[in-house]
This record gives C-alpha cells, structure tokens and sequence, in this order.
C-alpha cells in the first residue's frame, strides 16, 4: 500500500462501491512519523471494547456453526441464537459508541469497502494518515481501522476527505462491504414501495 502511486491509490478506492451515508466516524490524526502497525498486529492496536466485540463476533460464527448439521431440528433453536446474538450485538454497539470522543466527531458522506470520504471543517494533507473508529448503527457494530488522506475537496464551507483504508482486519472490510449492499437493498426497497400508485 506504501509503495503506491497516488493515482494507483485512487484506483484501488474506486475498485470497491461506495453508498452515500451518514455514518459517525471518530477520526485522529496521526503524527508524521507515525509507523503503521503490521497487519497481524493490528489487533493489539485495538482499544480494548473493539477487541471484544471482535471475538464476541468470532463466538457467533463458531456456535451456529455445529447447528447446520442438525438440520431442520436446528432452524429454531439457531433462530433463538440469532436473536440472543442480535441483543448482545446491540448493547456492544452501545459500549462502542460511549468511545466516541466528540472532537474527533465527523460524519461520512458514503462508505464502502475500500475507503470512506468525511465531510471536514479544516483542510488535510494528503498522505496524512489517521486513526479511525466507525459506527455502523444499522449492523449494531464498530470497526477500527487506520487510513490515509488521498483527496481533501473544498466543497461549500467544509472539505471532503476521501480516505483510503490502509490497515483494516479483512473481517471488517466484509462487514462494510456487506453493510452497504444491505442499505442500498433497503434505499431499493423504499423506492419502489414510493413507486407504487
């Protein structure tokens, strides 16, 4: 990633879609001589709330696993797990939030697998790189990553920031693929059902 070219950095962000969505992001800019984590040790750059909800997820996907052998016997009761999953999902997404710092408080004009792009009150340097935290409400979940500033736009009388996603667990890159398809399913969704007469 720190070998490419600025060009080939915007090309790697078009590669994935990106849906327009306000999301809340915690951003920190990082020093100059900031050295980016390995990414196998990315985990142990995590704050801790994050590296929980990280192995509650992993404790998800272990459990349901042995139920798909059980067959149709198993349908309900991997229903009641889901459900049990889902609240535990929410009250993490809560304690996540609760480590939203407010000056460091921006909102996403869209997202997608590959980078995000923030709507900012001051001018960043490209090639900056930056600590991030978002907050998907919708998937009850948060991701930890880090990032470098490609682009900086004024636009009006803020700046749009398009970030490249240089460090992020391959886990959370599926998470906000996933979870823009599933909002631009549901924005499909809404505008059909206006379609109809």
């Amino acid at each position: 990633m720190q070998n490419l070219t600025l060009e080939q950095k915007h090309q790697q962000f078009d590669e994935f879609f990106m849906i327009k969505h306000n999301i809340p992001v915690n951003m920190r800019i990082l020093d100059d001589g900031f050295i980016l984590p390995e990414f196998d040790d990315l985990h142990q750059h995590m704050p801790y709330e994050f590296q929980i909800a990280s192995e509650l997820s992993g404790i998800d996907t272990k459990a349901l696993r042995p139920l798909r052998r059980l067959g149709e016997h198993a349908v309900e009761l991997a229903e009641f797990l889901n459900h049990q999953s889902r609240k535990i999902d929410l009250m993490m997404s809560l304690i996540l939030q609760q480590h939203s710092k407010h000056e460091q408080s921006y909102h996403s004009l869209k997202f997608g697998g590959g980078g995000i792009v923030l709507d900012s009150e001051n001018e960043l340097s490209v090639g900056a790189i930056v600590e991030l935290k978002l907050f998907l409400r919708e998937e009850a979940s948060a991701i930890f990553c880090f990032a470098e500033v490609i682009a900086c736009k004024p636009a009006d009388d803020t700046y749009h920031v398009s970030l490249i996603f240089t460090r992020i667990r391959e886990e959370d890159q599926d998470l906000l693929v996933r979870a823009s398809l599933h909002l631009q399913a549901a924005n499909l969704r809404k505008r059909k059902h206006l379609e109809k007469p």
